[in-house]
């Protein structure tokens, strides 16, 4: 504001006279709005996110645990989740020194079930690997819902990033129920249904998807409790992560408009 009271005018940048040529001034470059383009978004998004290398390691976990058996598999198991851990702390951008901390804590967590279960191979010992397994399972279906939903625009890494986090939480409660078998005094499953890795990781899909084939049935309360949770899970991630696909979706005449440095219309 001036003294006098007026509006203090700022002078617009004059033209320049340059081998008799008339060159307007260079203008300073516009302020970043609300809009920014999603062609931009979508690259940097891009670059930083590798979801289909942690999708490729979990597909190697779910099919060593269908076809596959003995405490010897689940520490091998085990070491492959923690480096789909890892890798998953990298591509979902976590900040250095708690992606380190956290780095830190599955090696040594794993070293320890590790060496208990192959030392004394008790149920004790694979009781407490299962259970291990699924705890990193669920900081990796953490890490990777958290970075999924703060995707500004919906890409192909969004899309293989939800279908990681999917496959995650079978395989998670699939480790459960192992943990729940080998700590328990009974079967798992009502009848004379074999318990194993494998029936134990198709019961946890059959329930996650909600599917209710009905050929395997938890017989202890702490087992149907589980599964129900599993169900609620299921159901739930599927309708928030629908809802947050669309709303980050753009169609061809937004990501125009954006590519413009102009809002859509409509807005």
């Amino acid at each position: 504001m001036a003294r006098s009271g007026h509006v203090r005018r700022f002078a617009r940048p004059r033209a320049r006279h340059v081998a008799g040529r008339r060159v307007s001034a260079p203008r300073s470059p516009a302020p970043r709005g609300r809009f920014l383009s999603p062609p931009a978004v979508v690259a940097r998004a891009a670059r930083a996110d590798r979801y289909g290398l942690v999708l490729i390691l979990l597909m190697l976990g779910f099919l060593l645990n269908a076809f596959t058996t003995g405490t010897v598999v689940k520490v091998g198991r085990l070491l492959l989740f923690v480096l789909t851990l890892r890798l998953a702390l990298r591509t979902s951008r976590v900040r250095r020194p708690a992606a380190l901390a956290i780095t830190i804590i599955a090696v040594v967590g794993t070293v320890l079930c590790g060496v208990l279960a192959l030392a004394h191979r008790t149920r004790l010992g694979d009781g407490l690997l299962d259970v291990w397994v699924g705890l990193v399972l669920f900081v990796v279906v953490l890490v990777i819902v958290w970075r999924v939903i703060t995707h500004e625009v919906v890409t192909g890494q969004t899309i293989l990033g939800a279908l990681s986090a999917y496959l995650i939480i079978g395989m998670m409660f699939a480790a459960f129920f192992g943990a729940l078998t080998e700590l328990g005094t009974a079967d798992f499953f009502v009848g004379d249904a074999p318990t194993n890795p494998s029936t134990l990781q198709y019961f946890s899909f059959v329930t996650l998807t909600t599917l209710g084939y009905g050929d395997f049935t938890a017989a202890s309360n702490a087992g149907r409790l589980l599964a129900v949770v599993e169900a609620l899970t299921g159901q739930v991630f599927l309708a928030t992560l629908v809802a947050r696909l669309v709303a980050g979706f753009q169609p061809r005449r937004r990501r125009r408009a954006g590519r413009q440095g102009s809002p859509p219309p409509g807005q």
